[in-house]
């Protein structure tokens, strides 16, 4: 499962990076040829997104590391601090996006060269493209429930959104609106940030013990109730461990049960929820005398 995990990251991670390369050289080369600051601009945004995938596999590679002496949960938390720094960086981006529309605003900074369409067209392939790879991208993130990849397939459409500045940008520019294009960069910044703060908070949640939610729980607890000698559940506590949850269950059984019995009762608890829940690492039952009134 973790070799499978990694292996997933690291597969999509290098399809992200080869795709912004390319995408960065059409952009630039379109920006050039077709006299467009903003489409240069956005090659430049896409190159940066490489730096993202980069910090992916390296968050993904040390979150696989088996558990050693020094880390005897093993290193899942790393995959969150990975996610951290994405978040981060997106963030900043949104916010520098923001920044320059914002002046171009107050100084009147439009643009003053007309851009050919060759910078139409190549902003409009790159809005297809980094989509697509936000869609991919984030089905594999949901799939193996990887908070770092997901905020990579953030960095993908917020390079989209800023395709769509560019778009507006180059399109008004055209029309006789340039305009157009700070005015969309300060709404994109928004949408932005708001994706930087949701990551954020998630990677968060799984760095400080945060429990599973309330659903799952009554989940574990029907589970652990379906067993037979199990006469009820005394305590139930549960942590998210980077994608990883740990779960403390402490079950009430007949107290006339031998050792024996009242150890298979909790084996077969163990192994229920365990096979019923891959994302479980670790499980702690324990046993509780309980005196039935028959």
């Amino acid at each position: 499962m973790e070799n499978s995990f990694e292996k997933v990251a690291i597969r999509v991670s290098v399809v992200s990076v080869v795709w912004n390369l390319i995408l960065s050289l059409l952009k630039f080369l379109a920006g050039i040829a077709a006299h467009s600051g903003a489409m240069i601009s956005d090659a430049v945004h896409s190159a940066s997104d490489v730096f993202s995938s980069i910090v992916v596999m390296i968050g993904v590679k040390i979150a696989g590391k088996d558990s050693d002496k020094e880390h005897p949960y093993g290193h899942e938390r790393l995959e969150c601090v990975a996610a951290i720094v994405l978040a981060t960086v997106l963030a900043a981006t949104g916010l520098g996006i923001g920044y320059a529309a914002v002046m171009k605003l107050v100084h009147r900074d439009y643009m003053t060269v007309i851009p050919g369409t060759l910078a139409l067209a190549a902003a409009v392939i790159s809005i297809a493209a980094k989509e697509a790879m936000f869609w991919y991208t984030r089905y594999y993130a949901k799939k193996i429930d990887s908070s770092a990849l997901m905020a990579d397939a953030w960095h993908h459409r917020s390079d989209a959104l800023s395709s769509v500045g560019a778009l507006i940008g180059i399109g008004g520019a055209i029309a006789g609106f340039p305009v157009m294009e700070p005015v969309a960069s300060v709404v994109i910044c928004f949408f932005i940030e708001k994706a930087a703060l949701d990551i954020f908070r998630d990677a968060v949640d799984k760095m400080v013990d945060k429990s599973c939610d309330e659903n799952m729980e009554e989940e574990l607890r029907k589970c652990a109730l379906g067993t037979p000698g199990v006469v009820q559940i005394d305590l139930l506590r549960t942590r998210m461990f980077g994608n990883k949850i740990y779960v403390e269950m402490e079950i009430g059984a007949n107290e006339n049960l031998s050792l024996k019995e009242s150890h298979s009762i909790a084996e077969q608890v163990h192994d229920a929820i365990e096979n019923g829940w891959p994302k479980i690492k670790h499980i702690i039952i324990h046993v509780n005398p309980i005196r039935e009134v028959i």
